[in-house]
């Protein structure tokens, strides 16, 4: 699993590198295209991660992971938010056009589709333990409380991320990223086992599509509206 995620990592970093070389002169297309390749990366390895959530001792090695992949993300995926709340921002404040914004966002969904596929493919291989029997679990539902609960919980923790981050902005980035990673570790440790702990639409919509398939209105509502609502919030307060 370690390899593979490892592997995902390098590879988009090639990906990242190259499209800079090649398309600079395309704004458009070199936008959409970092943010497939970075929205990628993140839902991929978080993917395999979701594997990983038994793994002995409890939660201890699944926290640390956590931990160590979101500084790595950090590190490697500067200038790229992964998320669509994160891309109302600058939406919101005039700094992206409507068009560039509905782009990114595009792209970022279409990463969350494109990693659901490719990791579901590298789990039929079963190449490693945590990927025998991972296909035939269905809607592993991440919502273990009501669903006005979850609601809230997603909504207050989109709030904190959101709030910590703008915070967090004048902070060097070499110590940001670990306070980020920090600050999404305790929150996984805090609601992970009630919700998942996600706020990101298109990362919870890579994970859980089975669970949108079948009670799409409620998921929407939690993981996609709750984020997007606590976003607004932080936008309108500051």
């Amino acid at each position: 699993s370690l390899l593979l995620m490892s592997g995902v990592v390098v590879a988009v970093g090639l990906c990242r590198r190259l499209t800079r070389r090649r398309l600079r002169s395309h704004p458009r297309l070199f936008a959409f295209l970092v943010e497939m390749f970075s929205t990628f990366q993140i839902c991929a390895c978080t993917n395999e991660l979701s594997l990983l959530g038994n793994v002995e001792p409890k939660p201890h090695t699944a926290l640390t992971l956590t931990y160590g992949f979101t500084v790595l993300h950090g590190l490697t995926l500067a200038g790229s938010t992964c998320n669509p709340c994160g891309t109302l921002q600058p939406m919101w404040g005039g700094g992206t056009s409507l068009r560039m914004g509905g782009l990114k966002i595009a792209a970022q969904f279409l990463a969350a589709v494109l990693a659901r596929v490719f990791m579901h493919f590298i789990w039929s291989l079963e190449m490693a333990e945590p990927h025998f029997g991972a296909l035939s679990q269905g809607c592993g539902s991440p919502m273990q409380t009501t669903e006005m609960q979850a609601f809230c919980i997603e909504l207050l923790f989109s709030v904190v991320f959101q709030l910590a981050v703008l915070r967090a902005e004048s902070v060097n980035p070499k110590y940001r990223v670990h306070l980020i990673a920090l600050l999404i570790t305790l929150l996984v440790y805090a609601g992970g086992n009630l919700t998942g702990a996600i706020f990101n639409p298109a990362l919870a919509f890579s994970l859980h599509a089975d669970c949108f398939y079948d009670k799409f209105l409620s998921y929407s509502l939690v993981y996609w509206i709750a984020p997007a609502l606590g976003k607004f919030l932080i936008l309108y307060v500051f």
